[in-house]
């Protein structure tokens, strides 16, 4: 998939392992959005990262353009060759990641249930999930 959208849909910043350099945004299920699965998208070997803490109307998750590439390596002084792992976050705003491909799933799962991107379960899992990256 070359792009990952979900508009309408509350994702907040869920989690930032230093350690592991993963990041996970996520969007749960809520009556407010009319929405009934749970989205999250995994950004793994985090180099940067510019982010809001919630994006209230969805993500457009897409490689940087060479335009965005452009105006990112002035502003923030990215080597050239962060041009092919430089992810936009929205459709219009600064909100970026420098990492390797994203990853994301979704599913109908509770909001006390434990992460799509928990690697200590067993993938696939017993439940039906829909998943993808971001090329």
């Amino acid at each position: 998939m070359p792009d990952f959208v979900r508009e309408g849909r509350l994702f907040r910043v869920v989690s930032f392992a230093a350690s592991h350099r993963q990041l996970l945004l996520r969007s749960d299920a809520t009556a407010v959005d009319g929405t009934d699965t749970r989205v999250e998208v995994h950004f793994g070997h985090v180099e940067l990262m510019l982010l809001k803490p919630i994006y209230e109307k969805g993500i457009h998750v897409r490689r940087a353009s060479e335009a965005e590439f452009a105006v990112l390596k002035e502003r923030h002084g990215l080597p050239a060759e962060d041009a092919g792992f430089t992810w936009m976050i929205e459709p219009d705003g600064d909100s970026f990641v420098v990492s390797a491909e994203p990853a994301w799933r979704e599913a109908d799962r509770k909001f006390e249930d434990p992460s799509l991107f928990d690697f200590t379960q067993p993938w696939p899992p017993d439940f039906p999930v829909e998943y993808g990256s971001v090329r």
